[in-house]
């Protein structure tokens, strides 16, 4: 192994993270020239090119491709190693690097947050040794790193290394992650008021239709919906976020298809709710396949997965109240 060819495998991946040279130059505090010249020395070794132009961009080439997951593993262990030598000097700083969409992260993360920030990390951390059994270690600083973004996205990232965890809602398993089910919650339509003598998916034909942002998991359940049923919408509204649907709904602009989560602690009076009849949405913790979990970052895990639990039994209690 040639080791005078790490810096330029490092430059590399974190092209491959930002998808181009210059925001990878900007990340790396050099220049794209620089940053660029490490990508020929590479291919020059290897005779093998990483990056193939894209229009006036750049992708990962199928050697790109393969290269990615490895190279991301080789980091994420050094990474390990900085993390154990920093162990041994005092108060050691983890940095938690996480992806979560607007809703869950309102309603499961930002709890998970104010715990952290109001007991301490070293705090969640000895309750989790504690309840372990094991010792309790000496405190550490954490530090939060949040991306918002869409489930798809939020994959993309992890896939990528820019994020090191994240909370997605799937329709199935990712194979190439490591998942934890935190809970499944139903599908459910949301307008303003009901109309006795009108079916639904009759509303939907002239009444403005709620959507999310094409890419994410929300707009391609209900585009596949809308054409099973035959439907097509007089009018759309394309909102960013689960939140402001549901906002718009509220108001009478519209019907929308959004998880049930959201609509827990919202007061519906005036709200139409209805269950969409359609399987389940997962939310999952995912976690790059043989990361190193460190000891701060496994308590705010733990905790997320307690929240998780704390919100499936609240589903639950939901759907038999209003079962009866």
């Amino acid at each position: 192994m040639d080791s005078s060819l790490l810096p330029a495998l490092h430059d590399a991946l974190t092209v491959a993270r930002h998808g181009s040279v210059a925001r990878a130059a900007e990340a790396l505090s050099k220049t794209p020239s620089a940053v660029s010249q490490q990508l020929r020395r590479i291919e020059a070794h290897f005779g093998v090119p990483l990056f193939e132009k894209a229009g006036r961009g750049i992708r990962l080439s199928p050697a790109g491709e393969a290269f990615l997951g490895p190279a991301t593993r080789l980091f994420d262990e050094a990474e390990s190693v900085y993390g154990l030598l920093d162990s041994f000097s005092g108060a050691p700083v983890t940095t938690v690097r996480l992806a979560v969409s607007d809703y869950l992260g309102k309603e499961l993360l930002a709890p998970v947050l104010r715990d952290t920030f109001l007991h301490g990390a070293a705090a969640l951390e000895a309750r989790r040794q504690r309840k372990a059994g094991g010792p309790v270690e000496k405190a550490f600083s954490l530090r939060f790193a949040i991306s918002t973004v869409h489930s798809a996205d939020a994959v993309r990232l992890l896939e990528l290394g820019q994020v090191d965890a994240a909370i997605v809602s799937t329709a199935a398993p990712h194979p190439g992650l490591d998942e934890h089910l935190l809970f499944e919650q139903a599908l459910q339509w949301v307008a303003s008021h009901r109309e006795p003598e009108v079916a639904l998916r009759e509303r939907l034909r002239t009444e403005p239709v709620l959507r999310l942002a094409p890419g994410s998991l929300g707009r391609s359940v209900l585009d596949a919906w809308l054409e099973r049923h035959g439907i097509e919408p007089a009018s759309t509204i394309d909102v960013p976020s689960v939140s402001l649907l549901v906002a718009y709904a509220t108001t009478g602009c519209g019907i929308g298809l959004v998880p049930a989560l959201p609509l827990l602690d919202l007061k519906t009076k005036g709200l139409f709710v209805e269950d969409a009849g359609l399987p389940p949405l997962a939310v999952r913790l995912a976690i790059r396949p043989g990361y190193p979990v460190s000891a701060p970052m496994a308590a705010v895990l733990e905790h997320v997965k307690a929240r998780g639990k704390a919100i499936a039994e609240q589903l639950t209690a939901a759907t038999t109240r209003a079962g009866r």
